[in-house]
């Protein structure tokens, strides 16, 4: 017994291991394809204006020693040791430190947060709130409603600059790998080549975007990992034949040596040296899509040293060469004979990078119109078997058109670099300052703990950050424009979301027996703050009025990445849902009652005031419709007296069953088995639940116009009488989001007045 359970622990951490490995590899062309092709660009954004190589090698070295420990404290110690820790459920991002941030302490503004979401089995906490005392930051935070709107600015404001760097990053990747044709023909056609053939490059990568990553991604890891080979032999190569003691630039004394002797310009070219570090966030961006062992293996082991070889090798040779013809540039080290082969697997690795961050664009502005942060907009799932590879129209054509307007604007890898790395040390800067919230809430460290992550790897950034803003004239406004444009629509959208649920709470229907029922009646979707709620776990449903009345209450809650069904599956899921709830509340009343009188008292107000999560549950007994049905693990259903307080709770014992596809076929033959007035009744709603399905679905929703009250401020009115109001005409619809048929809408006219 002993050695059998030897071997098969030793086989399933070879299969782990392979698994791992397997998933490292994959992740080369999804996460590390950004920061694999800096070195394209990093030395010649660095010495275009505010240093220059000299004689005596300090610039070069120093700017190499700055590399090598900004590659090692950044992406190496904050990135893969501690920020890939802090995920959500697996996922990583701004929003997944938001969302784990809020289901820790009670800092949310968004109208998605209720007791019953945490019995969802997504929504983990790492200790229990009641095992574990309230620290003075998280009861500081509750306290003061205005640190929770600073919250969320700041968290808008990460998001932005992450869409602000999908702008940048095809143009400066593109445009950096396809410069190195200077090299080949004379200036005068260099000028006039370089920038179509770029603009040509991203008018294609945003025209395939539409066919989903999953068609070409195929080739995307091998392209990265030739990419990576290719520069760490060439940096071995370099370092080899040119200098073989350029390892030693990697003491932090040369750091000093090199500001010591450029002072001022030294520190404004810092600007160029940390676009080293761009693409570092894409490794906890894209989190979920792998695993953290496998995003760990992959850097430490293949991208960290390929890059550091490639930088020393690009050091080596311009040490030994203070006077080329061309500019500092990385094709000036290649070797004439492979310099060919070189530039077309730079300009393939590029695309790669920019198909990265062009998905990562897509993902958040999804994630930001699930949490009612973006208007909506038409999203498309291109892939039926892997999650989270979306498409959305809109976005592609206004990301593709602004990419070519940087390009021909700034025609120079200066002025790209300089906004590009404003706006990656701005999203660095935001998600060090969420770590270190986590760090005390979620793993409720110390205080110093988090204050030492903050001041350590906040004061790196806020270094370069600074360096960063002086170029404000020379390309960095960008960003900031684009950011300022971006979180005004969002601040703007999410402002009139939340006003518009105040009115809710405030003007629901005056019958008093209606109150005691919650905020909304009907169907309601609402996003819950984690990133996926399992199906099983998705329908809470619940009784309005008595039994008699068959009407129902039904929430369906999606997490900030789940896929929304389209409207023919989702009814149908729906009505299974419903006939699920009927049966269980049916054999619920059956074992708590022990009267004909218990039953009616039961259904008719305990019932009426109780929401049940439906999911793959098997109920004993007979059932009164046939089903269809494939064995797998089951989920658990519970019962909560409202949706803001849970008490009485009911558990059912796990069992095996459940993916149900439900034929409300009534068998007259089993009539002769129905020996209780209960059963009967319970057959009787299915009956009428089956007629209601095939007399057709209705869908009511709101055709809202939003206008700020009398007396409001300018600002205000401004913001929601122009602004939402603009925004809501111009965006798709609820109907069109959801997928509604028109020929069973019904719109109802609704002001609000907030």
């Amino acid at each position: 017994m002993d050695l059998e359970f030897g071997k098969s622990l030793d086989t399933s951490k070879k299969n782990s291991w392979r698994t791992s490995l397997l998933l490292a590899y994959q992740s080369l062309g999804v996460v590390y394809g950004d920061l694999s092709t800096s070195p394209l660009y990093v030395y010649k954004s660095t010495f275009a204006e505010d240093i220059q190589h000299s004689e005596t090698n300090e610039e070069i070295f120093g700017v190499l020693s700055f590399v090598f420990w900004t590659l090692t404290l950044v992406p190496l110690f904050k990135y893969v040791f501690v920020v890939l820790r802090a995920d959500d459920n697996g996922e990583g991002g701004t929003f997944a430190l938001y969302s784990l941030i809020c289901r820790h302490a009670r800092v949310s503004l968004l109208p998605n947060r209720q007791v019953a979401d945490e019995a969802l089995s997504t929504y983990k906490l790492e200790h229990h709130p009641e095992k574990k005392s309230s620290s003075g930051v998280k009861l500081y935070l509750e306290k003061h409603k205005v640190l929770h709107t600073a919250l969320l600015i700041l968290v808008l404001l990460g998001t932005c600059m992450v869409i602000g760097d999908g702008v940048l990053t095809p143009a400066i990747s593109v445009f950096s790998a396809v410069s190195g044709l200077e090299l080949s023909m004379s200036k005068e056609h260099h000028q006039y080549a370089v920038i179509p053939i770029t603009c040509f490059i991203l008018v294609c990568l945003f025209a395939l975007q539409h066919y989903g990553t999953h068609r070409v991604g195929f080739f995307f890891a091998p392209i990265v990992l030739t990419w990576l080979l290719c520069i760490s032999s060439l940096g071995i190569y370099n370092i080899i034949y040119w200098n073989p003691h350029v390892y030693q630039a990697l003491s932090p004394y040369y750091m000093f040596k090199f500001l010591k002797k450029t002072r001022k310009g030294g520190w404004m070219s810092l600007g160029g040296i940390l676009l080293c570090i761009t693409g570092s966030e894409a490794m906890f961006a894209d989190l979920g899509h792998f695993s953290y062992s496998a995003i760990q293996t992959a850097f430490t082991f293949l991208v960290y040293p390929a890059l550091i070889l490639a930088y020393m090798g690009q050091a080596a040779y311009l040490s030994q060469h203070h006077h080329t013809s061309y500019q500092i540039s990385f094709y000036v080290s290649v070797p004439e004979s492979v310099r060919w082969p070189v530039l077309i697997i730079a300009i393939l690795a590029s695309v790669v990078g920019s198909q990265a961050i062009i998905s990562g664009t897509f993902s958040i502005i999804n994630q930001s119109q699930s949490l009612s942060c973006f208007p909506r907009v038409k999203v498309i799932h291109t892939s039926d078997k892997i999650h989270g590879q979306i498409y959305i129209p809109e976005i592609n054509w206004v990301l593709m058109i602004l990419c070519i307007a940087v390009t021909i604007g700034f025609r120079d890898t200066k002025h790209m670099g300089n906004a590009s790395g404003l706006a990656v040390m701005t999203v660095m800067l935001v998600t060090t300052c969420l770590t270190s919230l986590v760090i005390i809430l979620c793993w409720h460290k110390p205080p110093i703990v988090a204050l030492f992550f903050l001041l350590f790897f906040g004061s790196i950034e806020l270094l370069y950050f600074s360096a960063s803003l002086t170029k404000f004239t020379e390309g960095a406004w960008l960003p900031i424009l684009l950011a300022l444009f971006l979180m005004t629509i969002m601040f703007v959208w999410h402002y009139a979301t939340i006003k518009k649920y105040e009115f809710d709470l405030h003007n629901k229907v005056s019958l008093e027996w209606l109150l005691a029922l919650g905020p909304s009646l009907g169907i309601a979707r609402v996003p819950v703050p984690v990133p996926f709620v399992p199906p099983a776990e998705r329908y809470l449903v619940g009784r309005v009025g008595p039994a008699a009345h068959r009407s129902y209450r039904c929430i369906v809650r999606y997490g900030y990445r789940d896929v929304h069904q389209d409207v023919d599956s989702f009814e149908s899921e729906l009505v299974s849902k419903l006939a699920d709830f009927i049966h269980y509340d049916w054999h619920r009343s059956q074992h708590s009652s022990h009267s004909e009188e218990d039953v009616s008292h039961s259904n008719e107000s305990t019932s009426e005031c109780r929401l049940a999560v439906i999911g793959t549950v098997a109920f004993s007994g007979t059932p009164a419709y046939e089903i269809e049905e494939s064995v797998q693990p089951a989920s658990v259903s519970i019962g909560f007296s409202t949706v803001e307080s849970v008490t009485d709770v009911i558990e059912m014992e796990p069992v095996h069953a459940v993916e149900r596809r439900v034929r409300f076929a009534i068998d007259d033959d089993s009539e002769s088995d129905v020996r209780t007035n209960m059963e009967l009744q319970l057959r009787e709603e299915l009956q009428d639940l089956l007629a209601a399905q095939e007399a057709g679905t209705a869908f009511i929703l709101g055709h809202s116009h939003v206008r700020a009250k009398q007396g409001s401020s300018v600002f205000k009115r401004l913001a929601i009488n122009f602004g939402y109001n603009f925004l809501r005409r111009n965006c798709r619809g609820p109907d069109v989001a959801l997928k509604v048929p028109p020929v069973s809408l019904l719109e109802v006219g609704m002001v609000y007045v907030v």
